[in-house]
C-alpha cells in the first residue's frame, strides 16, 4: 500500500517526460516551544456542550504529539475525560484551579483568563 499514492496526485497534470518524477511535498512540522515560554490560559466553557461545562487549555504552540501527551497527564492527574484538537485541551469538568496548578508545576506560563 506504500507506493498506491494516487489519491495524492489528483490534481497532477500527466507528463511525457520519461524522466519526470512526481515529489510529494513534505509535511512541516510544528516546533514545540519548551514549557517556560509557553503562554497558556486557562478557562471554562460552555458554548454547545448541552449546558456541561469543560476545563479549555488554550494557547498551546507545538505539535499534536506533544499536545496530546499533555492532556493524557492533565486527564490523568485530574481523574476525568477529555480531548486535545486544534491546539487546546478540554477536560471534562471544573478543574480550572486544579489544572492551573499542574501546569504551573509542570514549568508552564499559565493563567486563569475566566
Amino acid at each position: 500500500m506504500a507506493g498506491n499514492d494516487w489519491k495524492e496526485r489528483l490534481g497532477v497534470v500527466y507528463s511525457t517526460n520519461p524522466d519526470f518524477k512526481y515529489e510529494t511535498p513534505a509535511e512541516e512540522v510544528a516546533e514545540t516551544l519548551p514549557p517556560e515560554r509557553q503562554k497558556l490560559l486557562v478557562g471554562i466553557d460552555r458554548r454547545n456542550r448541552g449546558g456541561k461545562q469543560v476545563t479549555l487549555v488554550s494557547g498551546f504552540v507545538g505539535s499534536d504529539d506533544d499536545l496530546s501527551a499533555l492532556a493524557k497527564t492533565l486527564k490523568t492527574r485530574c481523574g476525568v475525560g477529555g480531548a486535545a484538537k486544534d491546539g487546546e485541551i478540554l477536560i471534562q469538568g471544573d478543574f480550572r484551579e486544579r489544572v492551573l496548578q499542574l501546569l504551573l508545576s509542570l514549568g508552564y506560563k499559565a493563567k486563569r483568563s475566566n
